[in-house]
């Protein structure tokens, strides 16, 4: 009897940054982000029979690991709710390469740049979300307190750098205004849209999976990494394409199709992302863990949570779900 598939587990080693990549190339498909509810709901159907034994008969592997894409794809590993396809990952390079592209293209008027830096942080703001660590409750108010500091932060940043740079800089360098005002607004939209994970700690587990305490401290490095994922996932595309759009626009042909700049920059970004996409989401493991003697040093309080729950053996880690 052929063994069976561990269909809570990856498919690759997570612990080497190719078996990661591999994971977040075959999840984040973008294909996978215009596949049905119907669809979806069985693909959830199959794997939650499949964890228990009980799939139809003549179910193959290769059905189960489809499902389990869609899956993985479509539904929170935390909660278990489907999310809302414009937050999901898969939906990244298409989501990502439209509003980059029009803020690369369209960048030189003041109303430009807030339009389109607005665009960018609520999408942003709604994928950090969705893609929160989910056992981390947020009411509505901080929702909307969260949302409304992290795209002023971005719009602010955005006029800042583009008032500043009007007069100081040259047209070329006036292009790399989206890059700063979005690595900016990262810093502020990610901690803010997740704050209640840093007010109240994520939940922290033992090698088996086992919840032992919550720390605030491992939600600090968590959105630290994700903070920088974010910004590398966006910056080739925010950094190089402007280099070759600044050649290319002085070239005869595209001096005559002006009107396809806006589009050959969103292709420009979406061949980009492609590959940045699960490339920036396999820098750290989904699974981060934190070892207890930082823990002791610098959350003691959480520490002494662990050790109460954990008696003589605490584990010489804890691992916790640092969200995408």
């Amino acid at each position: 009897m052929p063994e069976r598939l561990n269909i809570d587990a990856p498919l690759w080693d997570q612990s080497t940054f190719v078996g990661r990549f591999k994971h977040f190339l075959w999840v984040t498909d973008p294909r996978s982000c215009i596949v049905g509810d119907e669809a979806l709901d069985k693909a959830k159907e199959l794997v939650e029979q499949y964890r228990k034994g009980s799939e139809p008969p003549g179910t193959s592997v290769d059905q189960v690991i489809y499902a389990k894409k869609l899956y993985e794809s479509a539904f929170h590993p935390d909660s278990g709710e489907k999310q809302n396809v414009f937050g999901r990952m898969s939906f990244q390079v298409p989501g990502g390469m439209a509003i980059t592209g029009a803020m690369l293209q369209w960048y030189r008027t003041p109303f430009a740049v807030v339009f389109w830096q607005w665009v960018n942080q609520s999408f942003n703001a709604l994928v950090n979300y969705t893609n929160r660590n989910a056992k981390s409750p947020t009411t509505t108010t901080q929702l909307a307190v969260a949302y409304l500091s992290a795209t002023s932060s971005a719009m602010l940043t955005a006029l800042g750098c583009k008032y500043y740079w009007q007069k100081r800089a040259s047209p070329f360098v006036q292009r790399y205004v989206p890059f700063a005002a979005v690595a900016a607004a990262n810093c502020v939209n990610i901690p803010l849209m997740r704050q209640n994970e840093f007010l109240h700690g994520v939940d922290c587990t033992d090698e088996k999976g086992k919840i032992v305490g919550q720390s605030k401290l491992a939600a600090a490095k968590a959105f630290t990494q994700v903070i920088v994922s974010r910004i590398i996932m966006c910056a080739p595309g925010m950094l190089v394409l402007p280099v070759i759009m600044e050649r290319a626009e002085k070239l005869p042909f595209m001096k005559r199709i002006v009107f396809l700049h806006g589009p050959i920059q969103v292709m420009g970004v979406g061949c980009f992302l492609s590959f940045m996409v699960p490339t920036a989401c396999a820098i750290f493991p989904q699974r981060c863990s934190i070892k207890t003697t930082t823990l002791a040093w610098l959350e003691p309080e959480a520490f002494g949570n662990i050790k109460k729950n954990c008696g003589d053996k605490v584990p010489e880690r804890v691992y916790f779900n640092k969200g995408l």
